[in-house]
């Protein structure tokens, strides 16, 4: 004998019940099948209930639905000559719901007695409705009213079962019975007096269990629409697989954290006969499911699973004189028991100074009031403090049984969440270590479920949830390089790279799957107008575990954003100079958020696109080395233009050039200037631990008297043409000594300097050619051959696969 439960999912309509009916079939042992009512039955009477109570005569209308609902279900399903008597049955059920309504209606008054007696007609007529489909294909099927076999006492939506009486009732009419199937209702029982009662939350299921152990069965089965139990909700976790063994205790620890498709009074009553449970899926009959048994740990996962339970509130009784105060947790929990208040967690101080529990928030006001009437002489006295109460947290729960022989899980948990800045308001754990508990807030409940699934179950893959601003040449190139680099990126790095935002000056487009698939172009010109501020309520909005931002502006207001990102614990990779060159204790204070918060704030492409100078300068001074001198060129752009630039060109063309290809900011006049050179250096000076402002820095500015003061770019081509002559008398005297024009930084006794120099023949910086940067480093270490970094210092791909490179740092980081 084998017990199979069908959920509501499983017969909401008749293709579903044309797969309960396959699985039947497939089954050669005997059966009792135990069905929930169909699709939505149950949510619809009690809505029915609620709208004849508040005298919206709407309910007749619904009521009619749920009538042709089902008689729709069995004219698809059952030939003209069988339909009769079942459509009888439909519609006289209907009409004893409408009488039971109608007096709801008039009366104003609905009893809880009548409550369960208009429930239980959606298992009654889907029992009765696939007996008399399965009749059609199945030889000796039989219904059984599940009111004539359990019995229970007289506390209706929530009866107690009378498992002595109920167990005989079973054996009794199973030594009679010689139907192979045998079809009941769940959910639905009867008071001794022959009055319909419920069983609860979770009871079609709890029906199931107390057949399959009344009747000793090889096993009870719970076919839903999930295929098992899984590791996490799939819903919030995408990555999430179903669990192939669990035990009984593991299951039951996480069904009572909210893990819905198995409840723990279903598997009360199998466990003490060691009754396997299978968690199978209706519409993917042959997915392997979930096994629950006495011993199924399967390959001995440290973790089996994780769930959590939303709608929590956390309070606190604290104060000096609990210490050493006899009976002070009694009076708690008996205050609450007598009032019928369920605690779903408990925590307190080894100090005995205060006791923290969990309540399901609806409880929370009614158990503030008794727990403060409770302690009114104490709380008079200042010996106790009044009740503290927070909202809108949750439960969040890592279960299995190995756990407690095995050392360090506790550790990866708080670790997981603590480097994504969630914080833990409570902490419980049994000594039987099969479960670890800890409270916190209802918003991170994704992000916390995500980052400890993937700290235990996903093979070390690292997954990093990357939104970039600024997605014009560099920032496209970098999308490119992420796409292209993804696969390679899991397999060789384990990382999971997604790139799950981006945006331009104007519009965002987030998907949290992922745009590597989508094309982002065309999905991005199509999002309405939003400011840079929307985009980062967005980004805090999905609140993604490993969350990185990255900035491929130049643009002020973005890289005001850093600090309230750091502070929520999201990454920064910044090629925006404007944050790292700004007040010095602005840029200190980044770098304090970043190691406060857990997060990264990388900018390697402020200085040098992709060549890894920041990071030598970086590497030096934690070795202890100190630099006492630089010189670089450190503009590619600026480069370019001077060695592109001769006597028979144009400077303003060589400058639309270099911007055309990608080379300049998109204002030129920034890197002309000599504005943006000096923030390279200035970055490069606060990095080796000097302090210094930018407005320290001497610009010897190379262009002519009122060109930056153009009001548009267009302006300041149009100011520079005019002064080509200008321009040609610096070249004629580079030429005339031999020499080449290069902007260069300096830093030397303090103090630097960014300008043109006129470079000789013999000078490193000579040769430079094309966009390429250089910087010669002179330390305490290389006081007579200076450290030399030479390298492309512009250009949308190089500057991309810097960006790039920050972004697996971070990756790789613990």
């Amino acid at each position: 004998m084998k017990v199979l439960k069908f959920g509501g999912s499983s017969l909401a309509s008749a293709t579903s019940i044309k797969l309960v009916i396959d699985i039947i079939k497939s089954e050669q042992h005997k059966l009792w099948v135990v069905v929930s009512a169909s699709g939505k039955t149950t949510d619809n009477l009690i809505q029915l209930t609620e709208l004849s109570l508040a005298k919206d005569e709407s309910y007749k209308t619904e009521l009619k639905l749920l009538e042709q609902h089902h008689i729709a279900i069995c004219k698809e399903l059952l030939p003209i000559a069988a339909q009769t008597s079942i459509i009888a049955f439909i519609k006289s059920s209907c009409n004893e719901l409408e009488q039971l309504l109608d007096a709801i209606y008039w009366l104003e008054d609905l009893s809880p007695k009548t409550q369960d007696k208009i429930i239980s007609y959606g298992e009654l007529l889907s029992a009765q409705l696939l007996q008399k489909i399965a009749s059609q294909e199945i030889d000796s099927v039989q219904y059984k009213d599940s009111r004539e076999l359990i019995a229970t006492d007289s506390k209706f939506t929530n009866a107690k079962v009378n498992f002595n009486k109920t167990n005989k009732n079973i054996a009794d009419f199973q030594k009679q019975n010689t139907a192979r199937v045998i079809i009941s209702g769940g959910y639905i029982s009867a008071n001794k007096n022959q009055e319909t009662t419920t069983l609860g939350r979770g009871g079609s299921d709890y029906s199931a269990a107390i057949y399959a152990a009344a009747l000793d069965a090889e096993a009870l089965e719970i076919w839903t629409d999930v295929s098992g139990l899984y590791a996490a909700n799939p819903k919030l976790v995408k990555q999430a697989k179903p669990i192939a063994n669990i035990s009984y205790e593991e299951a039951m620890e996480l069904s009572h954290f909210g893990a819905k498709v198995i409840y723990p009074p279903t598997i009360k009553p199998v466990l003490e006969k060691e009754i396997p449970i299978k968690i199978k899926n209706t519409f993917d009959a042959k997915a392997a499911g979930t096994l629950i048994s006495n011993s199924s740990n399967g390959k001995r996962q440290t973790i089996k699973g994780i769930s959590h339970v939303e709608g929590i509130s956390l309070l606190t009784l604290e104060g000096l004189g609990m210490i050493g105060i006899h009976g002070i947790s009694k009076r708690l929990f008996e205050v609450l028991a007598n009032n019928h208040i369920n605690i779903v967690l408990i925590t307190q101080a080894s100090s005995e100074h205060s006791i923290c529990i969990a309540v399901a928030k609806e409880s929370s006001q009614e158990a503030e009031q008794l727990i403060n009437i409770a302690f009114k002489n104490e709380i008079s006295e200042h010996l106790i403090q009044p009740i503290s109460v927070e909202h809108n947290l949750a439960i969040l729960a890592v279960v299995g049984d190995q756990m407690k022989s095995h050392q360090g899980v506790s550790g990866t948990l708080f670790s997981a969440l603590g480097s994504n800045n969630i914080n833990i308001r409570a902490i419980a754990q049994g000594a039987s270590e099969k479960n670890i508990s800890c409270v916190i807030k209802n918003d991170n409940v994704r992000k916390a479920l995500n980052c400890i699934h993937a700290a235990f179950f996903e093979a070390h893959i690292k997954e990093l949830n990357v939104f970039i601003a600024g997605v014009g040449n560099v920032g496209g190139k970098l999308v490119s390089q992420l796409q292209q680099q993804k696969a390679y990126l899991k397999e060789a790095l384990n990382l999971n790279v997604k790139i799950v935002g981006i945006a331009n000056s104007k519009q965002y487009y987030i998907n949290e799957n992922g745009l590597e698939n989508s094309d982002w172009q065309a999905n991005l010109s199509k999002q309405k107008v939003n400011s840079h501020v929307s985009y980062y309520d967005a980004i805090d909005a999905l609140n993604k575990q490993n969350s990185i931002f990255v900035d491929v502006t130049a643009n002020e207001e973005v890289a005001n954003s850093y600090a309230n990102l750091l502070r929520k614990s999201i990454s920064v990779v910044a090629c925006n100079k404007i944050a790292c060159s700004s007040d010095y204790n602005e840029y200190k204070e980044l770098k304090y958020l970043a190691k406060k918060y857990k997060a990264s704030f990388l900018y390697e492409t402020n200085v040098g696109a992709g060549l890894p100078i920041i990071k030598t300068v970086q590497n030096l001074i934690s070795s202890g080395d100190q630099i006492t001198e630089i010189q670089a060129v450190l503009s590619g752009s600026l480069n370019f233009i001077f060695n592109e630039y001769t006597d028979k060109s144009d400077f303003h063309k060589v400058v639309k050039q270099a911007q055309d290809e990608g080379y300049t900011e998109p204002d030129p006049r920034i890197d002309l200037s000599g504005k943006d050179v000096a923030r390279k250096i200035l970055i490069l000076i606060r990095e080796a631990g000097i302090s210094l402002e930018f407005e320290a820095i001497e610009n010897k500015s190379m262009l002519p008297k009122g060109s930056l003061e153009a009001k548009s770019v267009a302006d300041f081509y149009t100011l520079i043409e005019k002064e080509e002559t200008y321009f040609k008398a610096l070249l004629t005297e580079a030429n005339n000594k031999g020499a080449r024009l290069k902007y260069v930084a300096s830093y030397k006794d303090g103090k630097a300097s960014v300008g043109l120099q006129f470079i000789p023949k013999d000078h490193p910086f000579y040769n430079l050619e094309g966009k390429d940067n250089i910087v010669s480093f002179y330390t305490n270490r290389y006081q007579d051959q200076p450290l030399i970094i030479k390298g492309a210092g512009a250009g949308a791909d190089v500057t991309a696969s810097g960006l790039f490179g920050d972004i697996i740092q971070i990756g790789s980081a613990n």
